[in-house]
């Protein structure tokens, strides 16, 4: 019942897996495009979905009091308004998957350029000071188009962190207020993925195995989580960004 193609996807759920426990939202957006190539959409989709939940979890329990309770609800209450018009989209619309992804691309390279600037141009921050309303507006339009692509394809991390990382400035308050976003949206796509039937005995088999590597990874990446600095903990997760834009053009 198992290829070398499933292993394959194995192999890459335990790497984007291991990256997520550390940036606490790149691990679906690396994994999702190598996935639908080895397993296709119907597999790919809920099985990292379901990987989401369980990992976000995790980081959670290794310190929830870190979560910023007023800017989780906040992201919560936007990004499921995009993720409404998201589900709708994939649902009324016959648009090719390539297509979205590419675009998804070039969106993620290009606000990896304004998150780069944002966080290491000094007259930017001392310019923000001054248009905090208008930075505003503009990460709140970020969040929207967040949930919009976390509704198609389960990939609004890059996005998110765009909003947050200027929002949430403390490394672990970060990790652990991203990780209870996807929680809770990740939780909305699971009950929609069951009513639409994508589960069934080949993919619980599938999901067993990637569970069990899945804890292994969240083990890595605590282990390596701790010795990671603030400055080069940004470095990986603007990185990570870049790769993950970039493995979508390549779809």
């Amino acid at each position: 019942m198992i290829d070398y193609k499933d292993i394959l996807f194995f192999i890459v759920v335990f790497v984007a897996n291991v990256i997520q426990s550390i940036t606490g939202f790149a691990g679906t957006v690396l994994a999702m495009p190598f996935s639908i190539m080895l397993v296709g959409y119907n597999t790919a989709k809920p099985i990292l979905n379901v990987l989401g939940i369980v990992i976000s979890l995790g980081v959670m329990g290794t310190n929830h009091k870190a979560l910023n309770k007023k800017e989780f609800l906040k992201i919560i209450f936007i990004m499921l308004i995009g993720m409404m018009a998201g589900y709708f989209i994939t649902k009324e619309f016959s648009i090719s998957a390539t297509l979205l992804y590419r675009a998804l691309g070039i969106i993620v390279l290009v606000f990896v350029c304004i998150g780069v600037f944002n966080s290491y141009s000094e007259k930017y921050r001392k310019k923000k000071k001054e248009t905090n309303e208008k930075t505003s507006f503009l990460a709140y339009l970020v969040l929207v188009v967040a949930g919009i692509v976390h509704g198609m394809f389960i990939c609004g991390g890059p996005l998110l962190v765009v909003y947050a990382s200027e929002k949430i400035k403390g490394r672990d308050e970060f990790r652990v207020t991203v990780s209870a976003v996807w929680a809770v949206l990740n939780t909305i796509i699971l009950f929609s993925d069951i009513k639409d039937g994508y589960f069934n005995p080949k993919l619980f088999l599938s999901l067993g195995i990637c569970i069990a590597l899945l804890f292994v990874a969240l083990l890595a990446g605590n282990l390596i989580f701790r010795h990671i600095n603030k400055k080069w903990f940004m470095i990986i997760t603007y990185s990570l960004m870049g790769i993950s834009g970039i493995s979508l053009l390549l779809k």
